[in-house]
C-alpha cells in the first residue's frame, strides 16, 4: 500500500528562477537544512543524497532520476536495500502562478513497499518537518536572489 507525504509553498518568483536554485546542488550547503545532493538532474542518472531530518539521523542513499522536465518537475526513486522493501519516489513540482510571475512549489514523496507503514510511523513527522524546512529555505533563497537582481537592475539604470 502506497502512502504519500505532500507539502507545498508559494514563492514570489517565476518557475525558471526556482528551478535554477533547486537543481544547483553545488550550493545546497548554503541554504538547504534538509538535504545535500550530488549528481546531475538527467533522467537515468544516479544521485547521492544525504538527508538530515530535524531531530533525526542523517541517512545516505543513491536514488535514480526517473523524470526531469525543465522548469516543471523532477523525480527520483530510491530503495532501502532492495526494491519492494521500502521505496520512495521523491517529487519536486513547479506550478506557475499569476501568469508565471510566481510559483507553487510542491515537495512530495510516495512511499511503498513491505516496510513503508512501519518506517513512516517512525520517521513520517521528521520527514514532513524536513520537507517544510527545505521549502521555507528555498523560498527565502529564491526571493532574496530575485530581489538582489531587481535592486542591481534598478541601481544600474
Amino acid at each position: 500500500m502506497a502512502r504519500e507525504l505532500t507539502t507545498s509553498i508559494e514563492i514570489d518568483a517565476p518557475p525558471e528562477r526556482v528551478w535554477d536554485v533547486l537543481v544547483d546542488f553545488d550550493h545546497y550547503h548554503e541554504w538547504n537544512p534538509f538535504m545535500r545532493v550530488a549528481g546531475r538532474v538527467n533522467e537515468g542518472a544516479t544521485l547521492t543524497v544525504h538527508l538530515m531530518p530535524p531531530g533525526g539521523r542523517e541517512s545516505v542513499f543513491e536514488p535514480d532520476v526517473t523524470h526531469c522536465e525543465k522548469h516543471r518537475e523532477f523525480r527520483w526513486l530510491g530503495h532501502l536495500l532492495v526494491p519492494g522493501l521500502f521505496d520512495g519516489e521523491h517529487r519536486f513540482r513547479l506550478e506557475p502562478l499569476d501568469g508565471g510571475e510566481r510559483t507553487r512549489f510542491e515537495h512530495a514523496e510516495q512511499f511503498s513497499g513491505i516496510l513503508a507503514g512501519l518506517i513512516l510511523w517512525r520517521i513520517g513527522d521528521q520527514t514532513r518537518d524536513g520537507f517544510e524546512a527545505m521549502n521555507e529555505a528555498l523560498k527565502v533563497r529564491v526571493e532574496e536572489l530575485v530581489e538582489a537582481e531587481e535592486r542591481e537592475a534598478t541601481e544600474s539604470t
